[in-house]
């Protein structure tokens, strides 16, 4: 049940909160926040939208899979790596509008205690494999999104010129997939060249682009593949 739940919740909770987290409404937003934080993944909220769109195809970006590397070496650096920005960027909002570093606006403290405070109201109200199983959970989903994240950008990386700018993004910067059923599964995501390109148009108008590489297969079979890293 654990493995299902997380299941779910990764594949569709997370797609859907990545979806309305790009959105201007601050409702949608709002229950991008929630979705993510009922896997305990909310700081993705923060190092998603203003960490990895902006540094997607480059070494600083610990969501973009360099080239021959493992997804197991991958998964420790994205898990550590995403939470670690997260906090540095929100550091940086808050001193920017002369708020309280650790005040009631820090997002971070909120993403990091809410799931805390989920696992002790379950643990107190059914037991402690209650709060043990919503972890269980919360770890398969985020481990689902990060294996996803490893196929969506693995070894493409941004070229800087010899000022050292860096290249704006392209469709050559994301692996696209047209298969229709996970396209339709995952609302698109596969599409994800255009989602780069354009974070803010909803999923119902994503188009595939031949200017993208293609994956062999759609990224329910890749997310597998990938988990044998000879293959």
């Amino acid at each position: 049940i654990m493995l299902s739940v997380g299941y779910a919740s990764g594949a569709v909770g997370i797609t859907t909160a990545h979806e309305l987290g790009h959105k201007k409404s601050a409702f949608e937003r709002t229950l991008s926040k929630i979705l993510l934080t009922s896997v305990s993944y909310g700081h993705f909220y923060i190092e998603h939208n203003r960490g990895h769109h902006v540094r997607v195809g480059t070494p600083e970006d610990a969501a973009t899979a360099r080239r021959d590397e493992s997804v197991y070496a991958f998964l420790v650096r994205a898990v550590i790596g995403t939470y670690a920005h997260a906090w540095t960027l929100e550091l940086a909002r808050l001193k920017q509008f002369g708020y309280a570093r650790f005040g009631w606006r820090n997002q971070m403290l909120w993403f990091t205690g809410l799931p805390l405070a989920i696992a002790i109201i379950l643990g107190t109200g059914f037991g402690w494999p209650a709060a043990a199983y919503f972890f269980g959970q919360s770890v398969v989903a985020f481990t689902l999104l990060e294996l996803v994240d490893y196929i969506e950008h693995y070894g493409l990386m941004r070229k800087r010129d010899t000022n050292g700018k860096l290249e704006a993004f392209g469709a050559a910067h994301a692996w696209d997939s047209s298969a229709w059923l996970t396209n339709g599964v995952l609302f698109n995501l596969q599409r994800h060249a255009d989602h780069h390109m354009s974070p803010a148009k909803r999923y119902q108008s994503l188009a595939s682009t031949t200017d993208s590489p293609q994956l062999p297969a759609c990224y329910a079979s890749m997310v597998f593949l990938a988990l044998i890293p000879p293959l």
